[in-house]
């Protein structure tokens, strides 16, 4: 039967995304900023989309003991608003053969990411 990735899940704050601000350097005012982003359509701070793409690396992670994917293909479908829980993972596509269907999730279902990650052999 097709391998599961062990699910990661992430209370997301303020403070998660600060940090992440400031390990990546990226301190875009819709990330940051409060007074600056309630003045956006979506009205308030967004995560750092690879904050949540991350989550997938860490899920193949704790699967294979390492972070490492030949290839991940991802498309962002909605922003991550502090307050958010999102969850990643995956299942293989075919058994044996490395190519996972990959995914973050909000607390209510909706997707944040979906795409795929082509885990390097386990021979």
């Amino acid at each position: 039967s097709p391998l599961s990735l062990h699910p990661v899940t992430l209370t997301v704050d303020q403070a998660a995304i600060l940090l992440y601000a400031q390990i990546t350097d990226d301190f875009n005012p819709i990330h940051v900023d409060p007074e600056f982003a309630a003045t956006t359509p979506l009205g308030q701070v967004i995560a750092h989309g690879m904050l949540s793409a991350n989550l997938i690396i860490q899920a193949i992670a704790l699967r294979f003991g390492t972070g490492l994917a030949r290839t991940l293909d991802i498309r962002f479908a909605r922003p991550v608003f502090a307050g958010d829980v999102v969850q990643a993972g995956g299942t293989e596509d075919t058994p044996g053969e490395g190519r996972f269907t990959v995914w973050v999730r909000k607390q209510d279902g909706s997707a944040v990411i979906e795409g795929s990650a082509l885990v390097p052999s386990r021979a």
